[in-house]
């Protein structure tokens, strides 16, 4: 399946899969490094997968952090997550 993201969208699912276990997912982290658009449903899975437990703990660093400003670039962060995972969802129920 094919999908489009924006610059900044392939950034944070490509800082995302860095956080993960290279073995486990270097040949998807290898293609979001070449903004590859072509992702088989198991890759498109995975990535759904971890940007969900990605918004989870970002969304409980938000709900602990004190400091105003820091909260506010976060939930901008949360903002963009969001969007790439609603563009991979989509790119899941299309496959």
């Amino acid at each position: 399946m094919q999908f489009h993201l924006e610059t900044d969208e392939w950034k944070l699912l490509a800082d995302v899969l860095l956080e993960q276990d290279a073995r486990q997912y270097g040949e998807l982290l290898n293609k979001v490094l070449a903004r590859e658009s072509r992702l088989d449903s198991g890759e498109l899975e995975q990535a759904a997968d971890l940007l969900a437990d990605k918004k989870r703990s970002l969304k409980e660093e938000i709900a602990r952090e004190p400091d105003t400003a820091l909260k506010t670039e976060m939930q901008r962060q949360l903002a963009l997550l969001e969007r790439v995972l609603e563009r991979v969802n989509e790119a899941c129920v299309m496959f």
